[in-house]
């Protein structure tokens, strides 16, 4: 499980899909850096990283098993994985945003961008980028965002904790096979942010409705009991969650 680090890069998802166009790439293998200058979140957004502070990299796993036929499954055992390595670090009251924001309360730790490579229909591998606010103390105009540190207290060692969020992620692609698709999924609805509790929305025409999120279904949308009691499913350009 290769590990490459560099000083400075636009971004960590770029220069590892730039590698694995170049040479074979192991398993896990990772890119971390210590500045991102463009990285990005989903659809589009940026994350801003104060340089050293924090971890921004990428992951790449191949998929050699046929259970991976629907992306969101990469999803859902990325967002595990990295809820159980801030767990075990005793991070309070965590939950993940659908489809893959890591919250600590009201406020984002971690950001996640996956992105696929397929062979037709069959997946072969992802890369998986991952920024992690760690030891950054200020976030200018942005009330909802948090770190590590600021939760705990505590300053944490870089290394060691991608070495943790590594292994997390070995483990992670591996219960799946041993526990099962339905076993993981159910595990993953548990933890949503906000589940279960009255929510307010905006639609794709900035309209605000309330609704309680119920669960995601099997193509990775949310499903949401809206106030007449019917259920809707909604993909990510179709929703967003104001609290």
């Amino acid at each position: 499980m290769q590990i490459i680090k560099l000083n400075a890069t636009h971004s960590t998802n770029l220069y590892l899909k730039d590698l694995m166009n170049k040479r074979s790439m192991d398993d896990l293998s990772i890119v971390v850096a210590d500045s991102q200058t463009l990285g990005r979140g989903q659809m589009g957004t940026t994350w801003e990283s104060e340089p050293l502070k924090n971890l921004t990299f990428s992951i790449l796993k191949k998929l050699n098993s046929d259970l991976f036929t629907d992306p969101f499954l990469v999803n859902i055992c990325v967002s595990l994985a990295v809820f159980k390595a801030l767990k075990s670090l005793n991070i309070p009251d965590l939950r993940v945003k659908w489809p893959n924001d890591i919250m600590s309360g009201h406020f984002k730790v971690c950001g996640i961008l996956i992105e696929n490579n397929f062979s037709g229909s069959r997946m072969l591998s992802s890369v998986i980028g991952i920024g992690l606010n760690v030891n950054q103390e200020k976030f200018l105009n942005l009330p909802n965002v948090s770190s590590l540190r600021l939760l705990t207290g505590s300053v944490f060692d870089l290394d060691e904790l991608l070495r943790l969020l590594q292994h997390a992620l070995k483990d992670s692609f591996m219960n799946i096979e041993q526990k099962g698709i339905e076993v993981i999924w159910e595990h993953y609805e548990s933890i949503l942010f906000r589940k279960d509790k009255p929510s307010t929305f905006t639609d794709v025409n900035g309209h605000m409705f309330m609704g309680f999120i119920r669960g995601v279904s099997f193509q990775g949308k949310l499903v949401v009991a809206l106030e007449d009691g019917i259920l809707k499913e909604y993909n990510m350009k179709e929703i967003n969650l104001l609290y």
